[in-house]
């Protein structure tokens, strides 16, 4: 009888120690598709770079966050601009534009300082209406920008969907899309690469089902989606600095809780080897 006791209590501990293993593998299937490429870096085995990450919002960069922190580990350069200060994104209640936009702000920065980003340079269009401005106007900001900081790598959202959706993500990525491409060939424009930040066709048909955003935006058109990712970079040695720059923007925690479902429910250690990298997509010229 003692024995058999022994040998189920050994049976039980095998099983406790095991059980997040098979987890973590089931999901990490669940949500990567296993033939797009995996690399440790945005830029391999590259000298080093300026790198310019351009996006609409203060907390658009949380989808890079990681990527960045790599490459500023590596002795890279990173610059973030932000085209707006936020002002509409009041999923926290706070109605007061003006006092929302110095709040996001404020949030912007701390974020910058966790990345350990060189510059941050913020800027003051109108949130969620930067088809006000039009897309002539879109790309001279951009132009601007890029001339200003003559970076040698760009990241930004995607020109098709912006990740999932919103038309200032998905008009800046356009905007800065067609820059680079119009630039092909001048040899007073500094970017030579242009990657976008996209999902696996896993991670969509995830955030379809578990994210308000991707429900309410995403084109029904397949062909009209995101990028397929050329590859993915892992980040699961930054994925606590990552989730201190999602913290950093406590008005949006309603939002960016579709960026990372369930994060808080589930141990660090074990959610940070499912959701360990994120995807890009190459511009070609």
């Amino acid at each position: 009888m003692k024995k058999w006791l022994i040998v189920s209590l050994g049976i039980i501990v095998v099983i406790l120690l095991i059980s997040p293993w098979i987890l973590i593998l089931f999901a990490k299937n669940e949500i990567h598709d296993q033939g797009i490429p995996v690399r440790d870096n945005l830029l391999e085995k590259e000298p080093k770079r300026r790198v310019l990450a351009l996006f609409p919002h203060p907390d658009d960069e949380v989808t890079v966050a990681g990527t960045l922190m790599k490459l500023k580990e590596d002795g890279h350069e990173i610059y973030l601009a932000c085209l707006t200060r936020g002002e509409k994104g009041k999923s926290s209640g706070i109605e007061d534009e003006v006092y929302l936009a110095e709040l996001r702000t404020q949030e912007m920065m701390a974020s910058a300082a966790l990345i350990g980003a060189d510059e941050l340079i913020l800027q003051d269009y109108p949130d969620s209406g930067l088809s006000s401005l039009g897309l002539d106007s879109l790309k001279s900001i951009a132009l601007e920008l890029i001339q200003r900081v003559q970076p040698d790598i760009l990241v930004s959202y995607d020109s098709k969907v912006g990740l999932y959706g919103h038309p200032d993500h998905r008009l800046s990525g356009l905007a800065v899309e067609e820059v680079f491409i119009a630039n092909t060939g001048n040899p007073d424009f500094s970017a030579a690469k242009l990657f976008q930040v996209t999902l696996c066709p896993k991670q969509i048909n995830l955030a379809l089902k578990l994210s308000s955003g991707f429900q309410k935006n995403y084109p029904e058109d397949i062909t009209q989606g995101l990028p397929i990712p050329d590859f993915s970079v892992v980040t699961r040695p930054y994925f606590k600095r990552v989730l201190k720059v999602m913290e950093a923007h406590q008005t949006q925690q309603d939002v960016l809780k579709d960026l990372m479902p369930y994060h808080r429910e589930v141990p660090a250690w074990i959610y940070s080897r499912i959701f360990d990298r994120e995807y890009f997509y190459e511009v070609k010229r």
